[in-house]
């Protein structure tokens, strides 16, 4: 028998159940039915159209697709199993896409989807302290990331109007950089240097030295060992930095197009702490995978390369990326982001072309010194090819006052000390330049993860400048500059709020610091020959 005639029969054959009903439900249930009834004859069933396309060819990074006429360039597609991609070639028949994760499931055949939304990021408070890739998925195995929103990684840069004159420093902690080489908060610096130079250092180095300072940092590992990025994070964390710290990883292993995207998904997060008035520092470590990341793709979608195999738009890449660090007017909130790209030469060719394209988009540059680094003058920054054209405003007039003279100090020091190798015979002045030039040089040299503090960095040059470091023999340069690091506490608190400050050291201020420098180097000041005071 069939069930549902069965049902029927029970329910409404004489004697059945709904039979035995009150009134009340009779006229409840017919109502309700009414109703149904109503809802239906007017419901109409929307459709939404969906574009739907097939994969032609898949190669490693890259897919070609057919069938989405109306996709957008930078548009997000979704393929199966979860997988994006980016559309880069926006051709009449097919469209190249840059994959945003591994492919090895995908074949041609496969159904495409436009998603109608570009690449965007999680931004928000949420990402302090946390490892995190491009995509927002998180690498410490510390649960999902919470976040406030999301923005897209490719935004225009500020207007000029929205922007304001670089004006406060950005203190490094290393002497030789904030004395010479000064940075200000909006700035762009590159830092280059040829391979195992101490770039990533320096870098490091800056971020600590953000403690206590207000300065988030996201920090960009573009393409690096997997081995070198657990370092460093492992370095963060054991110097209490990750409490201000994003880090955003794409490992070496990862596909091309996660390498390319990193940089505009880490400047994403950065621009959200910047709009809400936050300072920033950005890190990126370092662009010469990323140029070789597009480079890949570019050739595997067919783009025509040019000098050096790069296509004509590696320029434009980079322009777009760096032009969004920038110090925003105080009614913007006054934010600032500050950039610090990475790159790397070869055999010191700083003339090559993605270095030439790079130091033409910053505002300066540090360029570390293979030479230097084997003879251990760590950081190897070379001071003759170094340059900062819009620190200098920045910096304090107290680091002005007493190192106004340094850099040519040490660039005379350098071409007399080359003339010196010969065995030339040297006559007192050139002997005195040579002795203080060696002090500056030791005074430079900093161990990584010790940044200095501005009072400390202050005594010292103080000393250096004034030359009462040349009295002390050059082997215990070292310990004489660590006590004056000491003895800066012992400055009054008045003058030591004028580091800080716009104010210019006063004659009693240099008076009062000298005093303090001459107790602290007493111990180290040769003690006269009991002889010569016998025989004058």
């Amino acid at each position: 028998m069939n069930h549902t005639t069965g049902l029927n029969r029970g329910l409404g054959s004489k004697g059945g159940p709904l039979d035995r009903l009150p009134e009340s439900l009779h006229a409840a249930f017919d109502c309700a039915f009414a109703g149904i009834s109503r809802t239906l004859e007017t419901f109409t069933p929307q459709l939404t159209p969906r574009e739907v396309g097939t994969i032609t060819s898949v190669s490693v990074g890259i897919a070609k697709v057919s069938g989405l006429p109306g996709v957008g360039f930078e548009e997000l597609v979704k393929f199966p199993g979860g997988l994006y991609g980016i559309a880069f070639n926006v051709d009449e028949d097919e469209i190249g896409v840059v994959l945003l994760g591994e492919c090895q499931h995908l074949r041609a055949g496969d159904e495409v989807e436009r998603t109608g939304r570009v690449m965007d990021v999680p931004v928000g408070d949420g990402l302090i302290g946390r490892v995190i890739d491009p995509l927002g998925g998180t690498l410490d195995g510390k649960g999902p990331v919470a976040f406030s929103e999301r923005l897209p990684i490719e935004r225009p840069a500020q207007p000029i109007m929205n922007r304001a004159p670089v004006t406060v420093p950005l203190q490094t902690g290393l002497l030789v950089i904030d004395a010479l080489v000064p940075i200000g908060r909006g700035q762009r610096e590159l830092i280059l240097g040829d391979r195992q130079t101490g770039k990533s250092a320096i870098a490091i180095d800056t971020i600590l030295n953000q403690r206590d300072q207000n300065v988030l940092c996201v920090y960009c590992a573009i393409g690096q060992r997997a081995s070198s990025v657990a370092k460093v994070i492992a370095n963060l964390r054991e110097q209490g930095a990750m409490v201000y710290t994003v880090v955003v990883v794409v490992e070496g292993n990862d596909p091309p197009g996660l390498a390319y995207i990193a940089p505009y998904a880490a400047t994403s997060i950065a621009e959200h702490f910047m709009e809400a008035g936050r300072d920033v520092l950005i890190v990126y470590d370092d662009l010469t995978h990323h140029a070789r990341a597009y480079r890949e793709l570019s050739l595997l979608l067919r783009r025509p390369p040019g000098r050096e195999a790069f296509p004509g738009d590696i320029f434009y890449i980079h322009s777009r990326l760096l032009e969004r660090a920038t110090h925003l007017r105080d009614d913007l909130r006054g934010g600032s982001l500050t950039a610090l790209p990475i790159i790397e030469t070869e055999a010191q060719n700083i003339s090559a072309y993605i270095p030439t394209n790079l130091i033409s988009i910053t505002d300066g540059q540090i360029y570390l010194s293979p030479t230097l680094f084997e003879l251990g003058n760590l950081p190897a920054v070379d001071v003759g090819k170094s340059v900062s054209r819009v620190g200098g405003k920045a910096q304090r007039a107290a680091y002005r006052g007493v190192a106004g003279n340094l850099k040519l100090a040490y660039a005379q020091f350098t071409e007399l000390e080359s003339f010196a190798k010969f065995g030339t015979r040297l006559d007192d002045h050139t002997r005195k330049i040579i002795d203080h030039g060696q002090r500056i040089r030791a005074v430079l040299k900093q161990p990584e993860f010790q940044p200095a503090s501005v009072s400390e960095q202050i005594v010292v040059l103080l000393a250096l400048t004034c030359g009462l470091l040349d009295a002390v023999p050059i082997e215990k340069v070292r310990d004489a500059e660590q006590a004056l690091r000491k003895a800066a506490a012992d400055i009054p608190s008045a003058i030591r709020q004028r580091f800080t400050s716009s104010d210019k050291l006063s004659d009693q201020d240099r008076k009062a610091m000298l005093d303090v420098v001459g107790n602290a180097l007493a111990p180290f000041q040769p003690k006269p020959d009991p002889e010569l005071k016998k025989n004058p």
